[in-house]
């Protein structure tokens, strides 16, 4: 079951202040964690978009050496 509750940021705020700090503290540590997991993400995707690539040229090759491959284990 889920329940949706609209409220505004004023009052979310004032809702977090009033916690008690065991809640508190469990609220930040969930907050923490969701922020270091889209960091990481973020992260692998920057290291992905900027590694090496292959040329038109060398994906040539590789289809050609895949091809040969092919033919050698057939035979």
């Amino acid at each position: 079951m889920e329940l949706q509750v609209d409220i505004g940021f004023e009052q979310l705020v004032k809702l977090i202040k009033n916690m008690p700090e065991k809640q508190w503290l469990k609220l930040k540590q969930e907050v923490d964690e969701k922020l270091v997991k889209e960091k990481d993400r973020e992260d692998y995707k920057k290291l992905l978009l900027s590694g090496p690539t292959f040329s038109d040229k060398q994906l040539e090759i590789l289809i050609e050496t895949r091809k040969s491959i092919n033919e050698w284990r057939e035979k």
